[in-house]
């Protein structure tokens, strides 16, 4: 016990030197230190203050958490990718393993609109919603940059102009461009609505500086850099497809089950609190967007987030074999 003590001190001497701090200073803090607990480490208490809802409808404790719960997920996804992206020396045993984390993530956020769906009162969410006027999901920052580090830019376009754009585009011309702009722009008088217009007051510098950081090492270019062995593995090729389609088509279209169910609940269909035509904006058959589309085929591409009669995807995540 003494010698791994010592080795232990030793570490730890070493550590502090690399750091030009005294080993002694530190041990005398810990004399000083109070033990940690679980709601220090959490910050429980500041977690479970953060919900203040704006009506008295009982239902909004739970529209407000689970946006929250989303927003904690968000961050861990790019918490992943930062760490695939920008990897000093990527190995594609490393890529896969955390793009594995990734769609473990998104599939839970997939399966979870069912709390959303299926957990309030339709009477008590049309009559919240009005006080949340003009916020809206679709004003998720970190949503946005999961994009931007997910795939190359001009998949993000707006499929009317993407042949109007390229890498010599100045960014803030491509942002102008983005597929969802779409949601908050009159394309007819290039008006914004005030969704658009407070989201990129608060944004949009960040945004830009964010669409710079991945611009060359987004996933889509950063898998495509992987040697040829790795980029022909049918493994990891359905990840990345898995992922894909997780994001760009399951998922959003347990987000359109889940508006459809409260804004088509009435005599007539409501508008999204930002004034969104949201069957359009959500559906992927209209976003067209596709992180990785050099991993699909182009009978795959063309049924891109078809749909039923129910709003259900028809087309599958069929694998590579």
């Amino acid at each position: 016990m003494k010698e791994d003590r010592k080795k232990i001190l030793d570490q730890i001497d070493e550590k502090m030197a690399t750091l030009g701090q005294e080993t002694e200073t530190h041990l005398k803090g810990l004399l000083n230190a109070k033990p940690i607990t679980y709601w220090d480490y959490i910050h429980t208490d500041a977690l479970l203050n953060l919900q203040i809802p704006r009506t008295t409808h009982k239902d909004e404790m739970v529209f407000i958490m689970y946006h929250q719960i989303n927003e904690l997920l968000f961050k861990m996804i790019l918490w992943e990718i930062e760490q695939i992206s920008f990897h000093e020396d990527l190995q594609p045993g490393f890529f896969a393993e955390r793009l594995g984390r990734v769609s473990r993530y998104f599939d839970v956020l997939t399966e979870s609109f069912t709390i959303m769906k299926d957990g309030m009162e339709v009477e008590q969410y049309m009559k919240f919603r009005d006080t949340l006027t003009p916020a809206s999901g679709f004003q998720s920052a970190q949503y946005r940059k999961i994009e931007f580090a997910s795939t190359d830019l001009i998949n993000l376009i707006d499929a009317r102009f993407r042949e109007t754009i390229d890498r010599e585009t100045p960014f803030e011309n491509a942002y102008n461009h983005l597929y969802w702009q779409a949601a908050g722009k009159n394309y007819s008088t290039g008006e914004k609505s005030t969704l658009l217009n407070l989201f990129e007051e608060h944004y949009m510098g960040e945004f830009i500086h964010f669409m710079k950081k991945y611009n060359t090492r987004n996933l889509d270019l950063t898998f495509m850099a992987l040697p040829d062995e790795a980029r022909h593995n049918v493994e990891l090729q359905n990840q990345m497809r898995h992922y894909d389609h997780t994001v760009n088509v399951k998922w959003v279209m347990a987000h359109f089950s889940a508006a459809r169910h409260y804004l088509e609940s009435g005599s007539k269909v409501a508008e999204a609190t930002g004034g969104s035509e949201w069957q359009k904006y959500m559906l992927p058959k209209y976003q067209r967007r596709i992180f990785f589309p050099k991993l699909w085929t182009r009978e795959e591409l063309d049924g891109w987030g078809e749909t039923n009669l129910d709003g259900h995807n028809t087309l599958e995540e069929p694998l590579l074999i």
